[in-house]
């Protein structure tokens, strides 16, 4: 995706994409399907060993990136995770692994964060709440002060990994405004119910907290201070997730154009034809722009930029929207055999599809957008 690769990060893009390919090729994708969790600890702990859940971790906490810019090589494995649609808790470990790195204790962090970068242990994000866009503003699930802990109510959904994870990391509205929580998957009060969806290997879970009591100590930077944090969460979440969708839409359109190329008709090959040349110019032109706005928001991200939160969210807005129509293009020049389960077409369309409607869709980012020049 990036032109601007150093050595480095050609050789951890490269490593990726070959470890994914001998351990998860597709055959292997779809037989996770039966895999309550979707995916193998083993084989998380090894994805971690090669630097999937340390880039956005600073060094004095044990992390370290290979560039110096964390969030963009981590946008290449998501790339290299999106063109193979592969399992793994990528974007929730992540997430909580940065914000932990950057707001949490010594104490918090010396806990959770060495078994997240050794692949251990999983964390999942507990931000998106069922009906309601994903903003600070408004949060239903409470925190209310009790003696000295805090009480949760509330509900929590989609929450990615939700069933799988060892850690949770809660974003609640408390007593002094936004406050985020970090507590363990088997605290009394959880009830985490797994959700069918359309992706076959990640998995999504609701998670209700009814009276959940934890200690002072499992605040997470300080308490009401958190919607800079959670700002950075939901902009590190939409990098990736645009950074997957591109991944899965450049292999989608690759093995169409090849397919054009191998499929005769009227004893010339499809891709001769003039109509199909114009229709895979015009979705070559996408690919590439969802490419370039996915990169400007990834560097916008990971400089800190005053407007990386608006252009994110255009990022969102036009790569959530016009790559999984690309892929619905892609089946139809695939005719019969690109709806049937065989081909694998449908494991990617799952994905990007999944992607779209989660953290947000192109039509919430729209609106953010629109909120964000106002001011």
């Amino acid at each position: 995706m990036d032109l601007e690769l150093t050595s480095d990060q050609e050789l951890l893009r490269d490593t990726t994409r070959k470890f994914l390919q001998t351990t998860v090729p597709l055959t292997e994708v779809r037989a996770l399907t039966a895999n309550p969790a979707g995916f193998d600890r083993g084989w998380w702990s090894t994805g971690a060993e090669l630097g999937w859940t340390s880039l956005l971790v600073a060094e004095s906490r044990g992390g370290g990136s290979v560039s110096g810019a964390g969030l963009r090589d981590l946008a290449l494995i998501a790339e290299e995770m999106g063109a193979l649609v592969s399992p793994g808790p990528l974007i929730p470990t992540n997430v909580v692994a940065q914000t932990l790195s950057r707001d949490a204790s010594d104490e918090l962090a010396g806990l959770v964060l060495p078994g997240l970068l050794s692949g251990d242990s999983v964390a999942a994000w507990c931000a998106a709440e069922p009906g309601r866009p994903l903003t600070p503003d408004g949060m239903t699930l409470r925190a209310r002060l009790d003696g000295d802990e805090f009480v949760l109510d509330g509900v929590k959904s989609p929450v990615e990994a939700g069933d799988e994870a060892d850690w949770l990391l809660v974003t609640a509205t408390g007593p002094d405004g936004l406050t985020q929580f970090l507590l363990p998957s088997s605290a009394p009060g959880l009830a985490i119910t797994p959700l069918r969806g359309l992706d076959l290997v990640r998995r999504n879970a609701e998670i209700r907290f009814t009276d959940v009591r934890v200690p002072a100590s499992a605040v997470v930077g300080g308490s009401g201070g958190a919607s800079a944090s959670f700002e950075r969460q939901i902009q590190t979440a939409l990098v990736l997730q645009c950074a997957e969708i591109v991944g899965a839409t450049d292999r989608v359109f690759d093995f169409t154009v090849q397919y054009a190329f191998d499929r005769s008709s009227f004893g010339r090959a499809l891709a001769s034809y003039q109509a199909l040349k114009h229709r895979f110019a015009d979705m070559k032109l996408w690919i590439e722009s969802a490419q370039a706005i996915t990169v400007d928001a990834t560097r916008a991200v990971q400089a800190d930029s005053p407007d990386a939160a608006e252009i994110v969210r255009i990022a969102k807005a036009y790569v959530a929207e016009r790559c999984p129509e690309l892929i619905q293009d892609c089946i139809q020049l695939h005719g019969g055999i690109g709806v049937t389960w065989e081909h694998n077409l449908h494991l990617y369309l799952r994905r990007v599809v999944l992607h779209r409607e989660t953290y947000g869709d192109p039509i919430q980012a729209r609106d953010q957008v629109a909120i964000l020049a106002g001011k």
